[in-house]
């Protein structure tokens, strides 16, 4: 801005309101935490088997599986996690945008020189004066908006907002990720377990079908008992490689987790452990604890009141914005008196602009604000309905395998009795090898069952402390803490 050599001032008495005007709230809604009615209880059928108190933290839930090799894991995936990797850069970015955000409150300083040198043609250099002309200047310049109708301090709310839904996004992902490994680790762990009954299963089938042979080669049975053997043994082989397919699947999909390529872990799960059990269902809570424990139902929160200040920022186009631009410098027709006291220039300005008309463009832009934070609403009460559905499925699912397991350990130890009963009775030949068949079928199948039902019953629990939002705590930290 090129002012004078002396001071110049224009716009005071329009800038004297706005400074009147500086501390006013600013316009559009404040916002407030919507109340948003959840369930007293679970639902009656489980309340019975559902401790309310929270004694058992949350935070490190999967130790309630006491499984040394699970917690390692877990701990390297915190560590080592591509996503999380992915969140937490989200997290710096939108860290980084609060922090524009914040220094729209304060003032632009930019400094800057020019020089231009002239050289006129005589037609065009009136009589009397040098056809060279030249100018120099060095100085700042200042522009500095007075927020008087709130529009920077709601773009630093909106700002604040979001970065503080981008912390509860990292740690939704970091809940993900501790019960995806969990889910992997007692999955493996159960198809190892099937690995290892199916193939006890077949090495009784295999003594079956040597007897099978015995009595054929003595002329006490025929030789249908020794191809059915055959055929009974063969199938239930052929099941194996099937459960080697999902276990190294599984073992593929936990080396993803903790950051490392397919097929590095193969070697850390060469031998097979038991299937971790936790065995109790600790106290979860009430359902209004999960709208402050998930961080995905909490990271919506964030959105609604991100834009709620949004429609404020829009709201303050409605209004004229005030600004002050000012300029300090030395400016002069001579290189080697720039730097004189006569030289030194500035000025003060105070421009007002207000959007007079424009087509109801800024009407619109409110009313699509507006609408926005509708939606925001409605998808954080939609939220909080698929938690509540989520941690009632959870305990539904944990409960009802349980009861399944109970029916199918008792099953299993029946059928189990009745393979040693029934070989008992074809060697002595009181029974066909038919009976066998169906006995010894029926003992895989059940087996398979049960380790299966015992899978899904840990999977569940994983599953509910995953929809309670496990594996942080809020005590240690709020929303405007970075994770």
């Amino acid at each position: 801005m090129t002012q004078s050599k002396k001071g110049i001032i224009t716009g005071w008495p329009a800038l004297l309101p706005a400074l009147l005007l500086s501390g006013c709230a600013a316009v559009g809604p404040d916002y407030e935490r919507p109340e948003i009615q959840t369930p007293d209880a679970w639902s009656e059928q489980l309340a019975a088997q559902v401790d309310p108190d929270r004694s058992n933290s949350l935070q490190t839930w999967w130790q309630l599986f006491n499984d040394p090799v699970l917690n390692d894991l877990v701990a390297r995936a915190g560590k080592a996690n591509v996503n999380l990797e992915i969140a937490m850069a989200r997290v710096n970015a939108r860290r980084a945008s609060l922090a524009y955000a914040k220094g729209g409150r304060r003032p632009v300083i930019t400094g800057g020189a020019n020089a231009s040198v002239e050289d006129r043609s005589d037609s065009e250099t009136p009589q009397g004066e040098d056809n060279r002309v030249e100018a120099y200047e060095l100085g700042a310049n200042l522009t500095w908006e007075l927020d008087v109708f709130g529009r920077v301090r709601r773009n630093i709310e909106a700002a604040g907002a979001d970065y503080q839904a981008s912390i509860e996004d990292y740690r939704d992902v970091m809940a993900t990720v501790y019960a995806d490994v969990a889910a992997s680790y007692i999955t493996i762990r159960g198809t190892q377990q099937r690995i290892a009954d199916t193939e006890a299963n077949a090495r009784s089938m295999a003594e079956s079908l040597k007897l099978a042979r015995e009595r054929y080669d003595s002329g006490l049975s025929s030789r249908l008992d020794v191809v059915q053997a055959e055929a009974n043994l063969e199938y239930t082989l052929a099941s194996i490689p099937l459960l080697r397919i999902s276990l190294q699947q599984a073992i593929n999909g936990l080396a993803v987790l903790l950051g490392q390529d397919a097929g590095s872990l193969q070697s850390e799960f060469s031998d097979a452990l038991p299937l971790p059990a936790a065995g109790i269902l600790p106290g979860i809570g009430i359902p209004s604890d999960v709208v402050r424990q998930r961080p995905d139902v909490r990271r919506a929160e964030r959105l609604l009141a991100a834009q709620t200040a949004q429609v404020g920022v829009a709201t303050a186009d409605l209004y004229p914005s005030f600004n002050i631009g000012g300029f300090f410098g030395v400016q002069s027709d001579s290189l080697s008196d720039l730097f004189d006291s006569s030289a030194l220039a500035w000025g003060i300005q105070s421009p007002v602009q207000w959007n007079i008309f424009n087509g109801g463009r800024i009407r619109n832009i409110i009313a699509l604000q507006d609408a926005t934070l509708q939606e925001r609403l409605a998808q954080y009460r939609q939220k909080i309905l698929e938690a509540i559905e989520e941690v009632e499925n959870a305990l539904a699912a944990y409960n009802l395998n349980r009861e399944r397991a109970g029916h199918l350990e008792r099953a299993t130890a029946a059928s189990s009795e009745a393979v040693n009963l029934v070989l008992v009775q074809y060697r002595t030949g009181l029974t066909d090898f038919n009976n066998v068949l169906i006995s010894q079928r029926d003992l895989v199948s059940q087996q398979d069952d049960l380790t299966q039902t015992r899978t899904d019953t840990e999977l569940a629990l994983v599953a509910l402390y995953r929809a309670l939002g496990g594996g942080w705590k809020p005590a240690d930290g709020n929303s405007e803490t970075s994770p």
